[in-house]
């Protein structure tokens, strides 16, 4: 692992343990020449995914977008920082062991709304506003009034 102060290639593992979501290793490591301490993280991979974007481009796949557009979502919300962790490696894992190594955009999209509505609505709702790209107040409406159960009538 190279050093990011210094660049030497040569760092050493000062201490290892799981990390607080519990599907990744956290590493202490110091660089020997500069004498400088970092931490790094590593994940289990089980493939390379490809991202088909809606206009047909593909990019390799992004945890960190991903996470980054539901970190985004879920801002000032009472959610457990840690809850949100185990419920970004659930969608990656589901994605992985989907068997397809090329998965639509849209199929993401649907798996992290399907994710946030069971955790939060404002984030799923946040969330679907940049998916679903509503353009107007009246697009939030619709789509809040589809999440509303019907009203029964007093009988």
């Amino acid at each position: 692992m190279r050093c990011p102060f210094c660049g030497n290639v040569d760092t050493q593992v000062k201490d290892s343990r799981p990390a607080e979501d519990h599907v990744s290793i956290r590493r202490r490591r110091s660089c020997p020449a500069c004498g400088g301490r970092f931490t790094t993280y590593e994940r289990v991979q089980l493939r390379d995914l490809v991202v088909i974007k809606s206009n047909g481009k593909r990019e390799d796949f992004d945890r960190d977008k991903l996470e980054r557009s539901i970190r985004i979502s879920m801002q000032k919300r009472p959610v457990d920082p840690e809850r949100i962790d185990q419920m970004i490696s659930g969608i990656v894992r589901r994605l992985e062991s989907m068997g397809e190594t090329d998965i639509r955009s849209k199929m993401i999209g649907e798996i992290a709304m399907e994710a946030l509505a069971r955790i939060d609505t404002v984030a799923y709702v946040r969330f679907a506003s940049v998916y679903k790209n509503f353009q107007a107040a009246d697009d939030f409406e619709d789509f809040v009034h589809e999440l509303r159960p019907p009203v029964q009538p007093d009988s």
